[in-house]
């Protein structure tokens, strides 16, 4: 469904997502939150530990730029959470989050990434998923 996740990037960009509403699935799949915790949790995939901290008591130094992921997912809803992991700058511009599913417009990007996602719309998914189980 490539032209799906087309047009939702497209209608996110032109500003038809709205932060109280978030964005609909890039996949119109559920996301697998097994896989999704060891995305938020790895190193060298998502990185999300180098600014957020959260309740992985196993993982050692946590970031402390960014909000903890605890209870994240009673803060915010799934959508809220994609658009967060797809394009945080629609919520706010100045944000240092990289904008994991976004490839257009985008700047200091090196040139192994130019024109590639960070995450598969699969992986976002997996990510949203795991991340809505973190209430407390």
């Amino acid at each position: 469904m490539p032209s799906v996740k087309a047009a939702l990037l497209v209608l996110l960009l032109a500003g038809g997502a709205r932060a109280e509403e978030g964005m609909p699935s890039l996949t119109g799949e559920p996301g697998d939150a097994a896989r999704g915790r060891v995305i938020v949790t790895s190193r060298q995939r998502g990185l999300c530990l180098l600014c957020h901290a959260g309740p992985f008591p196993e993982e050692r130094f946590q970031g402390d730029l960014a909000p903890s992921l605890a209870g994240i997912g009673a803060r915010l809803t799934e959508g809220q959470l994609r658009l967060r992991l797809v394009d945080g700058r629609r919520l706010n511009p100045e944000t240092i989050m990289p904008s994991y599913y976004r490839t257009e417009g985008l700047v200091r990007v090196g040139p192994a990434w130019q024109g590639r996602p960070i995450l598969a719309a699969g992986e976002i998914e997996d990510v949203v998923a795991f991340l809505v189980t973190l209430k407390d």
